[in-house]
């Protein structure tokens, strides 16, 4: 397990996730801080995780090996320009926000630096996530190694040629787990009008994403289409409900979300 100082600017939902990613895999958590002006993040951070925490950004990233941007992209300027008095060319960056392009960092921190895109999901918290990955003609083997091996550590990584493919992963994998969030949790309501109670409904219906989700991987050579049809007997209660779904146009919906979830990502790489 590799030993460089890391530290995180930000400590919100995803930078937790991590975080939480990297201890659980055996990570020194005295060789990571992270910055934030929330003393109460900060305090849960440290609490539960066991990590260094300062309010002061310039602090926790002057004596990083790793600096991880981890705060929301109107944010990015106002960071890059409070770390700009340091020396940032012996330093590896990483930020994991949506719709900032890598050409915008340089400006953002009046000087070359080496900086690596990445996009997580919030399962990389349980160490089952997905991280797609973005570096420029200028990162060295060893830093994209770096990268991934910090990444790796809450799940699967995802390196892209094009930048432009990492608002794919938005949409496809950072972006989903709200996706299937909601559908779960339609899928206990209607359950509960049913009279199922509403934490039985729940247990059944996460119980089984998780089981077809692994039956996915677990089958590669098996298409999507065949592992559905496997489930639906003609003329029988998942023919239905399939046909309901189809009825209503869920492929079209998806295209649609997914679709508008680029868009957006596009949007704020020309916003920031």
């Amino acid at each position: 397990m590799s030993q460089e100082k890391v530290c995180f600017i930000g400590a919100g939902n995803m930078t937790r996730s991590i975080v939480s990613g990297l201890v659980k895999s055996g990570y020194p958590p005295q060789n990571i801080t992270a910055s934030n002006p929330s003393q109460a993040k900060l305090d849960a951070l440290s609490n539960d995780l066991g990590i260094r925490v300062t309010n002061d950004n310039i602090d926790a990233a002057a004596t990083a090996d790793v600096i991880i941007l981890g705060v929301k992209p109107h944010l990015m300027q106002h960071v890059g320009e409070q770390l700009s008095g340091l020396d940032l060319s012996t330093k590896l960056i990483i930020t994991i926000a949506a719709g900032v392009t890598a050409k915008r960092y340089s400006d953002f921190f009046k000087q070359e630096i080496k900086l690596i895109r990445t996009m997580p999901n919030t399962p990389t918290q349980i160490g089952v996530g997905l991280t797609g990955l973005f570096a420029g003609d200028n990162i060295s083997t060893e830093y994209k190694t770096l990268c991934e091996t910090l990444m790796a550590t809450g799940g699967e990584v995802v390196w892209v040629d094009k930048e432009d493919d990492l608002n794919q992963v938005i949409a496809l994998a950072g972006s989903s787990p709200a996706y299937f969030f909601l559908f779960l949790e339609s899928m206990v309501e209607s359950a509960v009008k049913g009279g199922i109670s509403e934490a039985r409904a729940r247990d059944m219906a996460q119980q089984a994403a998780l089981g077809a989700a692994l039956m996915a991987k677990q089958n590669p050579d098996l298409s999507l289409a065949q592992l559905r049809q496997n489930v639906t007997s003609k003329g029988g209660t998942t023919a239905q409900a399939v046909a309901t779904f189809e009825e209503g146009n869920l492929r079209g919906l998806v295209d649609s979300a997914m679709t508008n979830c680029v868009t957006r990502a596009q949007e704020m790489a020309k916003q920031y």
